[in-house]
């Protein structure tokens, strides 16, 4: 074991290097540096292999079977199996090892299967080609046999095969362009850059000459965060050190665009690429229906423990007259008698145990599972969220948390992609007060365009000419765009023709491409950058060329960018665009009120606004400045800290030039959607990275906030004026103080003076209230600012972090209530967010598919988010909470008469039902009408739901799996139970004979129970549907079929394989006898009616406003119309309405609907 790195780390703590970095040295083609340099220490790194599968052929069965048995069910059947192996039991150890058995083979065959796609995509990546540079040659190998230090050419839309350090490129300025789709889900086109000293090396020999080490730090997961140096070795001695970072790191997963071909060096390979690296597993979310069952589990198995300890009592008691322990029929061994009463004791209570353990429902779980994933596929297939643009529909990336949908109460929502299309378009410019919009006003004169707009006298007077051009350049050159000099539409390439660009511009940012191409349309066109040279062609038809000498990025922090450039005239230029709050406090002059105010004018209609500013530099200053930059960039330590200080000292005492507007549309039907979830109950938040006024524009357009609604400000400029401490508190009791006085009008909804409350807040804001407290008492605001977030039926944050997006998501779930929220972006400063809610929802958008690959699910527009959760959520939640009441409620009714035949045989673990019956209930006879049901379940037309939101109101808070409907569910089962049991044995009390002279036995008996329990719980079932089609007739009518064949051939054939047949001839012989056939039916009868009753009241009396409309849909058999108000629903009484002959409404009879309806109509 090499225990190098060890060594090496202790050495270097012990040394007393405390700042030491770790990192990693990698020799380029694998050559030792020259003689003297540096000491050659080969390193042992990872081979490219990409393992994203769970299991291999060795640890498949012992690592699923392990997990699996960590499900509680699981665990408890197999020790009740386990028991039935060890002691005597009254039933076989099939009757719960064969339900086990099923429940864990389809589990593991379908994780099995899932883990073998996973392995197939693992190996189509690991084989696929690359081809490595060795001894001056191209050598093709498979992926997985790459090293660190390897160099690799990669050719035009091929795929990095791991992290890579590009050396040089087949474009004479050594850039590259990629596309990083895959992994943050931008498809804009980035640019890469080759070392100067490196980018010459353009062929494979040339490659082959270069003696290079690249020192790095060691891999993490951070996608744009890089800090390395490349010592390259000439013919001197010492080596030219040279920084590498962000902007020369290739990541695995990337696609090369628009460059011919590239040579990189691998530095990290397979599991430590950063894409392997952010394979992070997402956490486990559990949705409420799930916590529910667990609940109920818990409840059952206390019932299950009662009873085996009433049994074991009551029969030791009943054996405590020795006629009865020792009949003479049935007398002790000695064995037997010398026993322990304790040891004896124990093992009946374990026997009672295993007798009655059928009421845990051990294939619910599989049922539910296959609900589940079967259920998510009606997702996928809905025609009605394709997106014909994008050309894909939505996804579900899990399937465990379909019934969510249908119990959301706060939906959290990004802006820009999500609420809007993020398809910008350049609406105006602004020169030292001047506004300039394209095709309308340009330099004082009408532009062709401009018939409809009001008159803006955008004249620049004397003087203004030269600030104009040189704002119009400024936007030319600070910018990160590409010109794709080709493009082919419809077969036909176009490219710059006759000196005019008629070229594509593309760049990661289309708040850029709008901005250069508004300029084009102002008369400054920016044509290419060429040899570190950027071109562009003004007014006059001139080429003007700049050098491009440093680009200062953007970043989320600063929130703007710069570029230094050097004109033809050898003028130094550092031009820099950005918001407006991190611009203005560094300029120095210029027309500052004039722009802000126009600023805060266009942020008021919604745009997105940039402000520009320029200073020139002297020679000196830009020597500084390269000094400054240069000494930032090669540190391998703290190198971001170093860049952001020498920013912050280089973008200073600006002279401003002007701001832009660029409007950035609501998507289509943004609005409708939000207004749906309102009336549905839901509370909205936007959570936006934009300034408050355009968001607070946004949030008007999406009505998101009313005309009417009373708008509360919780901003850093109102805590400047007030202390944050008055502010909550004056917050607070404007709120407060309405919703005591309005509560009942609110409820009843009949109130018009009701103030309707919208929260603003900024992040410097939300900071300081979630900032926890010094002081002991009165300084924790996080309660008061939940409580004034309650009371406001929408809240927009605005200036938000990725991070803090996420905190507000995270403090929403922890509050009392424990709402059930979800998240719903674009982007990949979305995802903390979509991790955080129970529900992440990403959107396919332009910001790419990092949030749609991180989320639950997938839609193409926000739109589609009303239909998923008013008609998918609702479906699915009323589906699966009846599975859940309906599992435990038949295994009570299946259970429940064998406690009360043990009664009857002096509590001797006699079964009442046959192993087979047994074994067979839940898998067999019992399980397909209720999974048909729980995947096809329509209660109400889909139509209706999506026009009528209040709906959802209906199964809100989890409603129909509270813990009284859970209460009735179990007595109904214990009623119907005992109908069963009882009702047998009264029947049965005088002895029965069949038409032979024969008597009826314990079999019989327990068969005729059997029978009767079968044919209620089903046809329950069939009472409790509405939605009826040829599969459900199939599915119900043919368990009971299977049930009866079933019992005709296992009591009618002598099986070969059986010790002994009791139940030979037992079902024949019971359905030979009239009054067992009276029985079954009187017995069905009267178990079902108070069910039927109970349900016919409610409606008739108290119905809720879905069973309202039931009974509408049910009397009228029609669709309603597009045009109906559905408030006529809401009351009580019903207008007549014409059907709707050219779609008719799918079948849906229930019932209880019907009697209801006869009782209303018959009612005076």
């Amino acid at each position: 074991m090499d225990f190098s790195a060890l060594r090496n780390l202790i050495s270097r703590y012990c040394a007393g290097e405390e700042n030491w970095v770790d990192s990693r040295t990698v020799y380029i083609g694998h050559k030792e540096p020259p003689p003297g340099a540096e000491a050659y220490i080969p390193q042992r790194f990872p081979d490219n292999r990409i393992v994203s599968s769970k299991y291999t052929f060795w640890n498949f069965v012992p690592k699923n079977l392990f997990e699996q048995f960590r499900r509680i069910a699981n665990f408890y059947f197999l020790i009740i199996f386990l028991v039935q192996l060890i002691i005597d039991t009254p039933t076989s150890p099939i009757t719960s090892g064969l339900p086990l058995f099923f429940v864990i083979t389809v589990t593991a065959i379908k994780q099995g299967y899932e883990d073998w796609l996973r392995h197939k995509a693992d190996n189509s990546i690991n084989q696929c080609p690359v081809h490595i540079i060795q001894h001056g040659k191209v050598v093709r190998k498979q992926s997985r046999k790459l090293r660190v230090g390897d160099v690799v050419r990669v050719k035009e839309d091929e795929t990095f095969p791991c992290d890579l350090i590009l050396l040089s490129s087949s474009r004479d300025d050594g850039t590259c362009f990629v596309t990083t789709a895959s992994l943050d889900g931008e498809s804009s086109h980035k640019t890469y850059y080759a070392v100067q000293d490196t980018k010459a090396f353009n062929t494979e020999e040339e490659v082959d000459t270069l003696h290079a080490t690249i020192e790095c730090e060691q891999p993490q997961p951070d996608l744009y965060k890089f800090v390395g140096r490349i010592n390259i070795y000439l013919d001197r001695d010492e080596p030219i050190a040279r920084p590498l970072g962000s902007e020369n790191l290739l990541l695995r997963g990337a696609t090369l665009k628009n460059t011919e071909c590239i040579y990189a060096v691998a530095i990290y390979t397979g599991m430590e690429t950063k894409m392997a690296l952010n394979y992070q597993s997402k956490s486990q979310k559990r949705s409420a229906v799930e916590k529910s069952m667990n609940a109920y589990l818990i409840v059952y198995l206390c019932i299950l423990i009662s009873k085996a300890l009433i049994n074991t009592v009551l029969k030791y008691v009943w054996q405590a007259d020795p006629n009865r322990d020792e009949p003479w029929y049935n007398e002790k061994t000695e064995t037997e008698r010398q026993r322990h009463i304790l040891i004896r004791a124990f093992t009946d209570f374990l026997a009672f145990m295993v007798l009655f353990n059928y009421i845990i429902p051990v294939s619910m779980y599989v049922t539910v599972e296959m609900q589940k994933f079967l259920g998510s596929y009606f997702i996928t297939w809905d025609d009605e969220m394709f997106d014909e643009e994008l050309g894909e529909g939505a996804l579900v990336n899990t399937s465990d948390l379909n019934e969510e949908l249908g119990q959301v109460e706060y939906v959290f929502t990004d802006k820009t992609g999500t609420l809007t299309e993020n398809n910008m378009e350049f609406i105006e410019c602004c020169v030292d007060g001047h506004v300039y919009v394209p095709h309308a006003i340009c330099n004082g004169q009408i532009m062709p365009g401009a018939a409809s707009m009001d008159m803006i006298d955008s004249s620049p007077g004397p003087g203004g000419r030269e600030h104009e051009e040189l704002f119009f350049r400024a936007l030319c050159l600070c910018h990160t765009v590409q010109v794709k000099e080709e493009e082919t539409v419809d077969g036909i390439k176009r490219g710059i023709h006759q000196g005019k660009a008629t070229s594509v511009y593309i760049s990661s940012s289309p708040d850029e491409v709008a901005l250069v191409e508004g300029m084009k349309r102002l008369g400054f066109t920016y044509l290419r950058l060429k040899d570190s040279h950027m071109e562009i062609q003004n007014r006059d038809d001139e080429i003007e060329r700049f050098e491009l000498l440093e680009v200062l990025n953007f970043d989320s922090v600063r929130r703007r960018m710069s570029v230094i450039v050097k004109s033809s005239t050898g003028e130094y230029y550092l031009f820099c665009k950005g918001a407006d709050s991190a611009v203005f406090p560094r300029v120095i002059s210029g027309k500052v009120e004039q722009v802000r105010a126009r600023v805060e004018h266009n942020a008021v209609e919604g745009l997105r606004t940039l402000c520009v500013a320029y200073k020139k530099l002297s020679p000196a200053e830009y020597e500084e400045v390269c000094h400054q930059l240069s000494s930032a960039k090669l540190a391998l330590q703290d190198r971001e800290k170093k860049l952001a200080e020498a920013y912050d000292s280089i973008e200073r005492d600006f002279i401003l030039l002007g701001a832009t507007a660029v409007e950035d549309r609501l998507q289509d039907k943004a609005a409708d959607t939000i207004e749906s979830l309102h009336k549905a109950g839901m509370k909205v938040w936007v959570l936006t990275g934009d300034k408050m006024e355009t968001a607070a524009a946004t949030c008007y357009a999406s009505k998101l906030f009313r005309r009417n609604t009373q708008i509360l400000e919780l901003t850093t400029k109102r805590t400047e004026e007030q202390n944050l401490h008055d502010v909550l508190f004056d917050l607070s009791r404007t709120v407060l103080r309405q919703h005591g006085s309005m509560t009942r009008e609110t409820l009843s909804g009949l109130s018009n003076e009701y103030h309707d409350y919208g929260l603003i807040i900024d992040g410097a804001t939300l900071s300081a209230v979630l900032k926890p407290s010094q002081e002991g008492s009165g300084g924790n605001y996080k309660e008061i600012f939940l409580e004034i977030c309650r009371n406001c039926s929408a809240v927009l944050c605005c200036r938000m972090a990725p991070l803090q997006k996420a905190q507000i998501v995270k403090l929403i779930k922890a509050s009392k209530e424990h709402p059930i929220t979800l998240a719903i972006g674009d982007g990949a400063n979305d995802v903390s967010m979509i991790l955080e809610a129970h529900v992440g929802i990403g959107i396919m958008g332009k910001e790419g598919r990092q949030a749609a690959r991180n989320s639950d699910y997938a839609i193409p527009k926000f739109k589609h988010l009303k239909k998923m959760l008013l008609v998918h959520g609702h479906y699915y939640y009323i589906r699966i909470s009846e599975l859940v009441q309906y599992f435990f409620y038949k295994n009570v009714c299946f259970i429940f008469p064998q406690f009360l035949y043990q009664f009857f045989c002096g509590f001797s673990q006699q079964p009442l039902y046959d192993t087979a019956y047994l074994t067979l209930y839940n898998i067999s006879f019992t399980s397909l009408p209720i999974l048909l049901y729980s995947l096809m379940e329509q209660h109400i037309n889909m139509d209706i739901l999506k026009r009528d939101p209040s709906l959802y109101r209906d199964i809100a808070k989890n409603s129909l799996l509270r813990w009284p409907i859970f209460i009735y569910w179990t007595f109904l089962g214990v009623f119907d139970a005992v109908v069963f049991f009882f009702g047998a044995f009264f029947l049965f009390d005088n002895t029965t004979f069949t038409s032979n002279g024969q008597m009826f036995g314990n079999w019989t008996f327990g068969t005729l129970v059997f029978t009767v329990l079968v044919f209620t719980v089903t046809l329950k079932l069939a009472l409790d549907t509405h939605y009826w089609t040829w599969i459900n007739h199939f599915v119900i009518w043919g368990s009971l079929l299977f049930y009866i064949i079933f019992s005709l051939l296992w009591g009618g054939i002598i099986w070969p394989f059986l010790n002994y047949q009791r139940m030979y001839y037992v079902f024949m012989q019971m359905l030979s006898s009239g009054p067992a056939w009276l029985s079954i039916i009187l017995l069905v009868v009267v178990s079902l009616l108070p069910d039927v009753v109970k349900k016919v009241l409610c409606r008739a009396l108290w119905p809720t406003t879905t069973e309202r409309i039931q009974d509408s849909d049910n009397l009228y058999q029609s669709h309603l119309s597009e045009f109906t108000s559905l408030s006529t629903l809401h009351a009580p009484h019903r207008q007549q309405k014409r059907p709707d002959r050219q779609n008719p409404a799918p079948r849906r009879t229930n019932w209880c609907c019907i009697c209801a309806n006869l009782l209303l109509r018959n009612t005076p």
